[in-house]
């Protein structure tokens, strides 16, 4: 509980952001890296924070890209027993001992989802926020996928497996959006969020 006052407290007046997600293990010679520095600072141009995990790769990238273009970088923090520490870039960082808490932020505060090339952790964040969107507990979000190359077999197999055995309904999935290029991506959310009603 008191993990969730912390993070209420430290976010609440937070500007609109777009969580990023991505490997922690993406060095900075990497094409992943240099696309989510370009993301993140293009939030910032566009007048958005930055939530990440505060970590390295696809992480400190976002932060960084963010700081760079004058936004707000923020970083949710996992306490782990190996390999993840808050990066240079963050300017607002939390620290969290619990999954759930920790993943309530990256929702709660953000208007997007960017997610880059990662493994389990990214696919667990994907889809948490893929099953939110389809049940209905979260509306007019975007969901981005950069670098259809990586994506390809996984947005295949949603559609041929998930899609045409019944396992999802009709347009689930459609929910994510795969895009190539920052500007493509940025593009995509703010029409999204432009359809957004004063109701929503």
């Amino acid at each position: 509980m008191s993990e969730f006052v912390e993070g209420f407290d430290a976010l609440a007046d937070l500007p609109p952001a777009i969580s990023v997600f991505g490997s922690a293990r993406a060095g900075r010679e990497d094409l992943t890296y240099q696309l989510a520095l370009d993301f993140g600072r293009a939030a910032a141009e566009a007048g958005f924070a930055v939530i990440t995990g505060g970590g390295g790769g696809v992480m400190e990238a976002a932060n960084r890209g963010c700081r760079e273009g004058g936004g707000l970088s923020v970083g949710c923090n996992i306490e782990l027993p190996f390999e993840q520490h808050l990066n240079a870039y963050v300017d607002l960082g939390i620290d969290f001992r619990y999954f759930f808490a920790r993943k309530t932020m990256f929702v709660r505060y953000a208007e997007a989802f960017a997610v880059f090339p990662g493994g389990f952790g990214t696919l667990d964040e994907l889809f948490e926020a893929l099953t939110l969107v389809q049940t209905g507990k979260i509306f007019h979000f975007p969901v981005v996928l950069f670098d259809s190359d990586y994506w390809s077999g996984l947005v295949d197999w949603i559609h041929d497996r998930l899609l045409t055995e019944g396992k999802i309904g009709p347009g689930d999935d459609r929910i994510l959006k795969v895009c190539e290029t920052v500007g493509e991506g940025m593009a995509y959310i703010q029409e999204v969020l432009a359809r957004r009603t004063p109701a929503s």
